[in-house]
């Protein structure tokens, strides 16, 4: 018989060695049959995010944190079931790497291969939902990451908020690029959720930045620095 949500993260704990670690839950964005998006140089978002929240889970382990690693198989396909692993946890942190709309792609040649690419847009951006029953809690944790990557040396993303970008999205602190969205993990989620785009795979200078590993690290220690948002229960 599989143990219930608090059950494992109360294992989880004991395994950690400490009972006054928060619990997080870190989601790899998207899944190999359907990997999102497309970076400048052909590689897929899932790559990008699969690597991110890796060194992120190891930077929260560090830490003390309880973190369950959700996705990583690449064979999760449900988008509700995966805020739905994280019950009972402090936080679900959401991984991915940002896009543009289709009319802003250009094309250019890589190793003789044409791929799209696109400039207009840089950037960390980060995301979370008024229907999130945590909502208050969601929010304060979005700030202080969007607050971490800042003063990382991260450009706060204002591309989702121009008129003619098509994007749709309610910007709740540009000055920190924080954003409100209807995304399914975050809405779903029935603890405090937020959704991380670490930066932008169809620029070609920070598809080629957001795969170094010290860009990793610089972004795994801005969450990291963040989660004295948390006050577990």
């Amino acid at each position: 018989m599989r143990p219930s949500k608090p059950v494992l993260w109360a294992m989880l704990a004991l395994c950690a060695g400490t009972a006054q670690a928060a619990t997080i839950a870190v989601d790899v964005g998207h899944y190999l049959a359907a990997p999102g998006a497309t970076s400048a140089y052909g590689e897929t978002e899932f790559g990008y995010n699969l690597a991110l929240a890796k060194v992120v889970a190891q930077r929260l382990r560090a830490d003390g944190h309880v973190v369950l690693l959700i996705g990583a198989g690449g064979d999760m396909d449900s988008l509700r079931a995966r805020p739905a692993m994280a019950s009972g946890a402090d936080l679900f942190i959401s991984i991915h790497h940002d896009s543009v709309q289709e009319r802003y792609l250009s094309t250019w040649t890589v190793a003789g291969k044409a791929q799209r690419y696109s400039d207009i847009s840089h950037g960390y951006s980060v995301f979370v939902s008024k229907d999130n029953p945590r909502y208050t809690e969601s929010l304060g944790c979005a700030e202080a990451v969007g607050s971490a990557m800042k003063r990382a040396g991260f450009a706060p993303n204002l591309h989702h908020v121009m008129n003619d970008a098509g994007e749709g999205y309610a910007v709740l602190d540009p000055d920190l690029a924080v954003y409100q969205s209807s995304l399914i993990v975050v809405k779903y989620a029935t603890v405090p959720a937020l959704l991380l785009e670490a930066g932008v795979i169809i620029n070609r200078d920070e598809a080629l930045a957001m795969k170094q590993p010290d860009t990793r690290r610089r972004v795994a220690d801005a969450v990291a620095s963040a989660m004295s948002c948390l006050t577990p229960e």
